[in-house]
């Protein structure tokens, strides 16, 4: 749990500063991103030890996860606001829930009733007076991106499950390989060779984005999701919401509800303790 943990709060800590990549091409911010974040585990790579079934299946779990992940998250914003495209990643937590439970074939409620509970907590926080103006394509595309994130976790958490003995260190440069590859053809579709010029800020942005919040976060994340159950792992899906929003406030300056922001991080901590709380035995 305390990796999911970190990784939120360095995640929520890191949404001000996409700001500083306001006016480059989605595609690209993507595919260097994932590009860094190879570099960072290319070197603790070891495919002497895996079958070639199994290198394929985690390019491929790379590729959905975090490469069309990547894709249809920051498309979606060229179709709906900022706050439109936070309020429609909430489904995530249900969707992992019913993923995993569709997997094993098996139904959960208390991990469901977890991954509700998350979705509420951040709901309550995100969802504003504002009215809602949505496109079909830009509530297709965020969708798409839960599915995506969603499902890539639950398949790296079988992967784990069925080849114990390998590190997850030494696996996980084929999945951003996977990611990578997903990502390029787009931005040579777009742009062709030509790649836009950067300033020093942008530059240092993408570093700390690909190297931390992506290629270390991205590997934390998967790591903390082998040792948690299905339902923490869903609630943690909505728990950069609060703390992004208190990023906002003690780093950044911007103003929130606080009431709003204290109901929806209790109902989050409520949503922890169902999804920890081993059911009594019969």
């Amino acid at each position: 749990m305390l990796y999911l943990l970190a990784v939120s709060i360095i995640w929520a800590m890191s949404f001000g500063l996409v700001k500083k990549l306001a006016g480059l091409d989605s595609a690209f911010i993507s595919a260097v991103r994932l590009g860094l974040a190879l570099l960072v585990f290319l070197p603790f790579l070891r495919p002497r030890d895996l079958s070639p079934r199994a290198i394929v299946s985690l390019i491929g779990i790379g590729a959905l996860q975090f490469g069309l992940m990547y894709l249809a998250y920051n498309e979606s914003y060229r179709h709906l606001a900022a706050h439109e495209v936070a309020l429609f990643t909430l489904t995530t937590p249900i969707l992992v829930t019913l993923l995993a439970d569709a997997f094993d074939r098996t139904l959960r409620p208390r991990a469901l009733t977890a991954a509700l509970l998350a979705t509420v907590s951040a709901a309550f926080i995100v969802i504003q007076s504002a009215t809602l103006q949505t496109t079909l394509t830009g509530l297709g595309l965020v969708q798409l991106a839960n599915l995506a994130f969603a499902l890539g976790q639950i398949l790296y958490r079988r992967f784990r499950t069925q080849n114990p003995a390998v590190r997850d260190r030494e696996i996980f440069g084929f999945l951003y390989i996977g990611a990578f590859l997903i990502t390029l053809p787009f931005v040579l579709v777009r742009s062709g060779l030509v790649f836009p010029a950067l300033t020093t800020t942008q530059i240092t942005t993408l570093l700390y984005l690909g190297i931390l919040a992506s290629g270390l976060c991205f590997f934390w994340w998967n790591l903390g999701a082998t040792r948690v159950n299905a339902g923490t792992l869903a609630v943690f899906n909505n728990a950069k919401v609060p703390l992004g929003v208190a990023c906002s406030l003690l780093f950044f300056g911007e103003t929130a509800d606080l009431p709003r922001l204290a109901v929806g991080g209790a109902l989050l901590i409520a949503a922890v303790a169902v999804a920890e709380t081993k059911p009594r035995p019969v």
